[in-house]
């Protein structure tokens, strides 16, 4: 679900800037970026994009989307097997923003490369 996320997000900015090359768009209507990845607690341990097992066994599994200035749009999380506590919310969060900055990095080179 989050690579769908990041991925349509790239496929938009690509289409937002053919139609702009066509001079179907004046300028694009984007008004930032966004990417997404999924987080969890596996045996007590937080772990950034989770795999199917991991996901499986997962006490806690959170996805979370943000913009590249930093802002939430989406966090969802579940104890899916454990709950969890404020502490280890924060730790997943923290988690989520460094893979979602690499994401943006990833899809920069890819957009502008």
């Amino acid at each position: 679900r989050t690579a769908s996320i990041t991925g349509a997000y790239v496929a938009l900015n690509l289409a937002c800037k053919r139609l702009m090359s066509k001079g179907t768009l004046k300028k694009s209507p984007l008004i930032g970026e966004l990417a997404a990845v999924s987080v969890g607690i596996v045996e007590e341990t937080a772990l950034l994009d989770l795999c199917y097992v991991e996901d499986s066994n997962a006490e806690v599994d959170m996805n979370v989307v943000c913009t590249d200035s930093g802002k939430f749009i989406e966090i969802q999380g579940t104890a899916e097997r454990a709950p969890f506590n404020r502490e280890q919310m924060n730790e997943l969060l923290a988690l989520a923003e460094k893979g979602i900055g690499e994401l943006f990095t990833i899809q920069r080179n890819a957009l502008n490369g």
